[in-house]
Parts: structure tokens; sequence; C-alpha cells
């Protein structure tokens, strides 16, 4: 698998190593209980796509050479926070019991103390989008909203086999593709690009989220656990019903797919349901969406002509279509 573009650029390292540093100091607590448990995934690991992402953008800036400015910085791991405190709440709806290939804070120190971690990640957040202005506190509260629409979008349609494609879309903008627009978006306004500039970059990531999303849910399907560092095919056994499945829906087997599913299911009822989507025309399909919006996704970058950021910007959403043999976190 060829590496992302993205970790091609001067100085990513150093960025990356920034980021996990401030990571890490953001989620330091007054007592060692809550340190650990706020600490626990960032330990895990993950490719921290959307603070590199902030860094990124910031790196579009015209004249921009050297490590990305700590404030810059400091925006993407206010996005990230709140990524990490949205997974800990997830965990908990969907009693996950693994996340990133370790145990998850629910099942390791129960649901309370996971819900309150991640509260307390989000507040981490907000205090630092705070200390870098009025607009960026306000833009990552909305997104923190928007994150919350997205969620009760797909619980109220959960175990639906009606579920519209449209609604589907609306969730995941809101649950996924809003964050790494947000990550973007501060990047531009923390190093102070053009707001047409900054529009552009924010347009790239919400297309390059619809994708990511996409991706992520395709591999839901032909993934396993080791490669997902969670169970896999987690999605039909909570009724979240993403784009493969509705597709699978709309198909020759629609018919006997609909009978497995609109309740929970396990065993083999749920090894068929999971073999008639990989085996309908779900999966292609559904990987052409997620291309169309990758080709959206790049095409907002026009505004950003040889400026070698943007350039590893296209290249990783390039590059993200190129995923399914390597889990998406």
């Amino acid at each position: 698998m060829a590496e992302n573009p993205l970790l091609s650029l001067d100085h990513i390292e150093t960025d990356r190593s920034a980021v996990e540093a401030e990571l890490r100091a953001a989620v330091v607590a007054p007592t060692p209980a809550m340190t650990e448990m706020a600490s626990h995934l960032i330990g895990a690991g993950g490719k921290r796509v959307r603070p590199l992402f902030a860094v990124a953008a910031g790196r579009c800036r015209p004249g921009h050479d050297g490590p990305a400015p700590l404030d810059v910085v400091r925006g993407g791991v206010s996005v990230e926070l709140v990524h990490l405190g949205s997974l800990y709440h997830d965990d908990v709806i969907d009693e996950a019991t693994t996340r990133r290939g370790v145990e998850s804070v629910n099942s390791r120190w129960g649901n309370l103390r996971a819900i309150l971690a991640g509260d307390f990640l989000l507040a981490k957040a907000s205090e630092i989008a705070a200390s870098l202005g009025v607009e960026v506190a306000g833009l990552l509260a909305a997104t923190i909203g928007r994150l919350c629409e997205g969620e009760v979008l797909e619980l109220q349609d959960a175990y639906q086999v009606t579920r519209t494609e449209e609604a589907y879309l609306a969730s995941i903008e809101g649950k996924t593709a809003s964050l790494l627009s947000s990550a973007c978006r501060i990047g531009g306004i923390v190093a102070d690009l053009d707001p047409v500039e900054i529009d552009a970059l924010t347009e790239f990531g919400l297309a390059y989220g619809m994708a990511f999303q996409i991706v992520d849910d395709i591999l839901d399907i032909v993934a396993t656990d080791e490669q997902l560092g969670k169970p896999a095919g987690h999605d039909l056994v909570e009724g979240a019903y993403n784009l493969p499945v509705l597709r699978a829906l709309a198909g020759p087997t629609g018919e006997e797919l609909a009978s497995l599913l609109g309740a929970p299911i396990a065993g083999e009822q749920w090894e068929r349901a999971r073999a008639l989507v990989r085996q309908s025309s779900g999966v292609d399909e559904s990987m052409a969406v997620a291309s169309a919006f990758v080709e959206r996704a790049v095409e907002a970058l026009d505004p950003f002509a040889n400026r070698p950021a943007a350039d590893a910007l296209r290249g990783a959403a390039r590059h993200l279509l190129t995923t399914l043999g390597e889990p998406v976190r």
C-alpha cells in the first residue's frame, strides 16, 4: 500500500510530533484516573487525519515554510479531541468492546466513566478553541452540534430498511464530514488565509469527509476485525444501514436481504446478510459515489495552484480510494 501523500510534506514528522505532544498535554487532568481514561485512545494511536489536515490547510498560505505554527497545531488538536470524545460516546451507544485494537473505555471503566471522559475531551477541545479566538470557538461549538445532529439522524433511522440514501448522506455529513471540514477551516483561519481560500479548504474537507465515511462503511462490510481494529459488520448489527447496504437493498437480492434485517441480528443470519451485501453491486456502486466526492474535493483546491500543501491534500484525497486493504480510523 502506497504511503499517504500527506506524509510526504516537508516537516510533517515535526508537525506530527507536535500534534502528539499537544494532545497528551491537553488531556492532563487534576486526577490520575481522568488523565488515564482521557489519554487511553491517544495511546492506542490513530492516523491523526484531522489535525494533519488542519496543519496542511494552514501551510497553504503562500510563502509558508518550516514547521506549522503552534496555534495551527493546537487548532487541529481541538478538532481531534472532539473526534476522540465522540468515539467514547459512540462506543457507549454501540456497547463496543474494542477500539483501535485495544479495549474500549466503556468496556474497561464502565459506561458512566466513559461518558464523563468523553465530556472532558469535548471540554478541553472547547478550551483550546476559545484560546484561538471567537471565530474558531464558535465554529467548533457549531461543529459539535452538527456531529450530534448527524448521530441523531442515524439513530432515528436505526433498523429501517426503508432508510433513504438522502437521509444517510445527511447523517454522515453531520457526524463525519463536518469535523474534517472544520479541521481544514480552522487551519486556514488560524493561518490567516484569504476568506475565499478558507472557503475552498472548507469545501475540500467536507467532500473529503463524505468520501472518508463512505469508504469506512465499505470497510465495515468487506474488512476483518483485525484490519478495522474493531468488530467488522457492526453497522448491520446496530441497524445503521449504510450506503453499500442501501444499494444492496435496491438490487436483485434486496428482498432476501430486507427479510434478514429490520432488527438486531447475529450468527448465521448476520453472516448471510453481510454476504448478500458483499455479493451485490452495492460495494462497487458505493465506491463510485466515494470517487465522485473525491473528485469534488480535488476540484475545490483549484485556487491553490503550485502549493505543495494543497498538492498533498489532493493526493490524500485520491489515496483514500486505495485504502480497502487497510483500516480507516
